[in-house]
């Protein structure tokens, strides 16, 4: 009888969840179904049943996964950047994230789409995870005077996810660029409007 570590269950589930994810970003919801889900994993079909009753329940826990790691990012740099973090940020989703392989993509600009097709069950989870990311979000952006710092938060994402999802359509990459460095222009005077300094 083979005898698995205490924590293979896990380690299996989260690479159930990563592949899940790659393929989601990659080729939509109806992309794909479980036995490519579990070939992409390294599992058998059975074995991602023995972690998520369906193929929307992979996709719940992948929109879960991809909006916790922007949030633990956003907690970072602000950790390791201070209260410039968000130059930082935005330099990197306005570069890195829109140039990267789509299967690496940000969960906002490649899952986002996929979720408006879901079930009303899969926004509302959805959304719980977006305003724990809009909460970090607010909380490490400068203090504004009579200005709630969510309604930024909310602008800030919405304008760097769309602006990189609009600009990964794009055939022209000088375009893209001069789009990028315009959103970024934007972004940082959204931010520092209005600040108390």
């Amino acid at each position: 009888m083979v005898r698995y570590k205490a924590n293979h269950k896990e380690q299996t589930r989260e690479r159930i969840i990563s592949a899940a994810a790659r393929c989601f970003k990659k080729g939509g919801y109806n992309g794909i179904g479980v036995d490519g889900l579990a070939k992409e994993a390294g599992v058998t079909s059975g074995a991602f049943y023995g972690h998520f009753t369906s193929k929307e329940n992979a996709f719940i826990e992948s929109v879960v996964a991809g909006l916790r790691e922007i949030h633990d990012a956003v907690l970072q740099l602000q950790a390791e950047y201070g209260a410039r973090w968000f130059e930082v940020f935005i330099d990197f989703y306005l570069s890195t994230k829109r140039t990267c392989d789509l299967t690496e993509a940000c969960a906002l600009q490649a899952l986002t789409p996929e979720v408006t097709r879901s079930s009303e069950m899969v926004r509302e989870v959805y959304q719980a995870e977006m305003i724990k990311v809009i909460d970090v979000v607010a909380k490490g952006l400068p203090q504004r005077v009579n200005t709630n710092n969510v309604d930024y938060a909310w602008t800030l994402l919405a304008l760097l996810s769309g602006g990189v999802t609009m600009m990964r359509a794009l055939a022209d990459e000088a375009l893209a660029d001069q789009i990028a460095h315009n959103i970024k222009i934007m972004a940082l005077a959204l931010i520092d409007n209005n600040v108390t300094r």
